[in-house]
């Protein structure tokens, strides 16, 4: 029986053979590689804020404290955050609110939750709030790239139909799900059947790459404290409203037909804006 390929490249000539979200099983509980680029997004995030607060005159032993608070406190805001988006799936099962290895977990929410640490940390431990938040900010984009490989192992996280250059064709038997917007595009391929989408986790990908570039090439110049976390907020944001609007798996407000993610990302896109043009003329006089 021909099972096919699980993804296809079909513009780049590449494909790519026994995706596999499990990586290893202990004890009969399946650890997933999600979970596990995940941990090493988070740890390459802390190696890299801890070598920027070293120059920044900050105590390295803070990153670890504060990245457990943060960790928890993090991880509920982006549950509740998918939850409320996606009340429908969990109305009529609330315990399933609590099943977080079925996945759901939304980034903006992380966000929130991890500055709204950083807010009572800083006070707690009397340090500059913007000082370790530019720190911490090139930290946070890279786990965001690294991060984004998990959806490619989980086969999720894409767009609608193209057929440009990056074009990913996803076998539909290993697929995540399948949109209904797409059940029209499906492709058979050497008998197999394939759904062709914009491969979006990509795209976040690249973008962010492009963004922590620009913040460590930028951050010796910065102007004012806070101006390296509010380009981050800015940078972010602005490929995330462009992305968000390929994607496939939004979280709507409601009946409006709005992206809830894409409204943050311009709301964080006009905030940093007016912050930096504030600050900038503060530190100019």
């Amino acid at each position: 029986m021909n099972l096919g390929p699980d993804i296809i490249f079909p513009n780049l000539g590449i494909e790519i053979n026994n995706i596999n979200n499990i990586a290893f099983s202990i004890f009969g509980l399946d650890v997933y590689w999600y979970g596990l680029i995940i941990g090493f997004g988070i740890l390459a995030g802390l190696f890299v804020a801890i070598q920027l607060g070293k120059r920044n005159g900050i105590d390295e032993a803070l990153y670890p404290d504060f990245l457990i608070y943060a960790l928890i406190v993090s991880v509920i805001f982006a549950r509740i955050f998918y939850v409320v988006f996606s009340w429908d799936e969990y109305k009529d099962n609330l315990l399933k609110i609590f099943a977080f290895r079925e996945g759901g977990l939304a980034i903006y929410g992380a966000v929130i939750g991890a500055v709204l640490t950083l807010i009572i940390f800083s006070k707690r431990k009397n340090v500059d709030f913007w000082n370790f938040a530019d720190t911490a900010a090139p930290g946070l984009i890279l786990g965001q790239i690294i991060g984004r490989w998990g959806n490619f192992m989980n086969m999720e996280a894409f767009g609608g139909y193209t057929d440009n250059l990056f074009a990913m064709m996803l076998n539909t038997s290993k697929a995540k799900y399948i949109p209904a917007q797409l059940e029209d595009t499906i492709k058979i391929v050497n008998g197999v059947s394939y759904i062709q989408v914009q491969p979006t986790f990509l795209y976040e990908s690249l973008w962010n790459l492009g963004v922590l570039i620009l913040l460590l090439i930028y951050f010796k110049r910065r102007k004012f404290k806070g101006e390296i976390f509010a380009l981050y907020l800015l940078g972010y944001g602005a490929g995330r409203f462009w992305i968000e609007g390929l994607r496939t798996d939004q979280l709507i407000i409601g009946g409006s037909g709005i992206p809830i993610s894409q409204l943050l990302a311009g709301v964080f896109i006009v905030v940093s804006l007016v912050f930096i043009i504030i600050m900038r003329r503060k530190s100019s006089k």
